[in-house]
């Protein structure tokens, strides 16, 4: 289920544009254990102990662990608790690169 109807407040699609969200792996919604900032990151579905087979579109964020990804105000590596898999961004993603490939 994708919970990006919910986050009205943010741009879902600028923070995954950034680098800081990282270049591989599905967009989760997740909070730093560090600091407690909430962005979007992306993770591979084996760094959250995930089927690496599954569909990310039918994953819930109760599915995956937490994985480590950089958070710059905490100034390094630290866990990350999934919230959300942002599927809307996921099959926004997907269409983008169908029709690149058209």
């Amino acid at each position: 289920m994708s919970a990006d109807a919910n986050r009205t407040d943010r741009d879902l699609e600028a923070e995954l544009a950034s680098a800081a969200a990282g270049q591989v792996g599905v967009p989760v919604d997740a909070v730093c254990v560090g600091c407690g900032r909430t962005r979007v990151k992306r993770a591979t579905l084996e760094a959250m102990d995930c089927d690496p087979g599954a569909d990310p579109t039918t994953l819930e964020a109760t599915d995956c662990t937490s994985f480590k990804h950089v958070c710059y105000p905490c100034q390094g590596a630290t866990w990350w608790n999934p919230v959300a898999v942002l599927t809307g961004l996921l099959e926004s993603e997907r269409e983008r690169e169908r029709k690149r490939g058209e």
